[in-house]
């Protein structure tokens, strides 16, 4: 016999307490349950009904594994997930190499003497077995590379597989600095904040519910580059448009349009909480690709673009001014520290929203003095101060305010409503 759903909910505005006096008041029987059939995907809470599952689908699993071509990209990862941020990421290349030349001859020594350091480094489950088989390291510079840690906020990465504890696809999407190669990184779900960012760098897998990472292209064992949008999803297109001039590449670029729809977002909120997006066909294709490669020239030039031109004003100070990156949305004023300020600001390009932040704030948060959690980093290798990075931060806030103003404003020129071809 199959279970039957019966759900009954309080009003949100109720408090605490007014809803605990009901509970005690109410009997079961007297509950108005509504009786609840659940979908297809067994959701029986917050169900939608729409369209979606009509759209193509971007990825799937079975497709990734070439058992069939039935979504528009055949391969896609995960962020990297390095389970040990504050050891390989930095601002400074000299810095991580000092750090993970440490980390090598640490972990080298337990390996080879069995000596245990007292000031140690981060082992994990994955790390004790690497030991445990005798895997000999050494330190090469060379696995040192620009990464995507955060938008818009470019560190970098000693990246070994050794010592990221899941490096995932990445190594066929970015196998080298001389294999280029474009993506879209997706982060979405009920806990995770939507987001979507063109990246040419390897992206971090990102906390709470990890992102996804969609190439344009991907490499084979001997460094081939092969097309990532499927000749199925190719196939798709040119039928539907009655158009055989269709690109791959210019799909890439219609995806990341549609991605970066208002309406298509807010319509579909619901779905892109439990779900992967998924791609409807929009009228004007050319248009939405047109679109796509705009936002895609911005995001991946950011730090070329010109900068905006926001007003700098400077307090002479023989003090070393305290460092403070805040944003003062309302009056449009960045204030990098005590004695710097950024003002002019417009109100435009704090609506550029990569999950709860702007672009502008996810700079400010990520050049923001932490105090290490590690305890060996806290001690030997807390070296980063904001003054060192002040002048590239500047430069950078004037450049991704222009790119903010600008993806705003080829957003504004999208439909207002989800418009479909049939």
């Amino acid at each position: 016999m199959r279970a039957k759903i019966f759900y009954f909910t309080l009003q949100d505005e109720q408090t605490k307490d007014g809803k605990l006096d009901w509970f005690d008041r109410a009997r079961f029987e007297a509950i108005p349950f509504d009786h609840i059939t659940p979908d297809q995907k067994a959701n029986w809470i917050n169900l939608t009904d729409n369209d979606f599952d009509s759209f193509l689908p971007l990825i799937d699993k079975k497709v990734k594994a070439e058992k069939l071509q039935k979504a528009v990209f055949q391969l896609f990862s995960a962020g990297v997930k390095t389970q040990r941020d504050e050891w390989v990421y930095d601002f400074s290349k000299e810095a991580l190499i000092e750090r993970m030349k440490y980390f090598v001859e640490v972990y080298d020594d337990l390996l080879e003497n069995g000596v245990r350091r007292e000031l140690d480094i981060k082992w994990d489950a994955d790390l004790e077995k690497y030991l445990e088989r005798k895997t000999k390291k050494t330190f090469e510079e060379g696995k040192i590379i620009k990464s995507c840690c955060r938008p818009y906020a470019k560190q970098y990465l000693y990246f070994d597989k050794n010592f990221n504890g899941r490096t995932y696809q990445l190594p066929n999407i970015f196998p080298s600095a001389k294999k280029a190669n474009q993506a879209i990184w997706i982060k979405s779900g009920i806990d995770a904040p939507y987001f979507r960012l063109a990246v040419e760098h390897i992206p971090d897998v990102l906390p709470n519910g990890g992102s996804q990472c969609l190439p344009l292209y991907r490499y084979d064992e001997n460094g081939n580059r092969i097309d990532n949008i499927t000749d199925w999803g190719l196939t798709q297109f040119q039928i539907h448009y009655s158009d055989p001039t269709i690109t791959k590449e210019a799909i890439f670029h219609y995806t990341y349009a549609v991605l970066h729809h208002p309406a298509y977002r807010t319509k579909y909120e619901l779905n892109l909480k439990r779900e992967f997006p998924r791609l409807p066909f929009y009228a004007d294709f050319h248009q939405w690709a047109t679109w796509g490669k705009a936002l895609m020239d911005l995001h991946l030039n950011y730090e070329t673009i010109e900068p905006y031109g926001l007003n700098r004003q400077d307090i002479a100070s023989k003090e070393k001014p305290k460092a403070k990156l805040k944003a003062d949305k309302p009056q449009g004023i960045i204030t990098l520290d005590e004695n710097t300020q950024l003002t002019g600001v417009p109100a435009l390009a704090w609506d550029y929203k990569l999950g709860n932040r702007s672009a502008l704030e996810w700079i400010l948060d990520q050049y923001k003095e932490k105090k290490p959690k590690d305890p060996t980093i806290a001690k030997l290798f807390n070296t980063y101060k904001f003054a060192d990075y002040k002048e590239h931060v500047i430069d950078l806030l004037q450049r991704v305010c222009t790119v903010s103003v600008k993806t705003m404003k080829i957003i504004q020129q999208m439909p207002a409503t989800v418009e479909h071809q049939g």
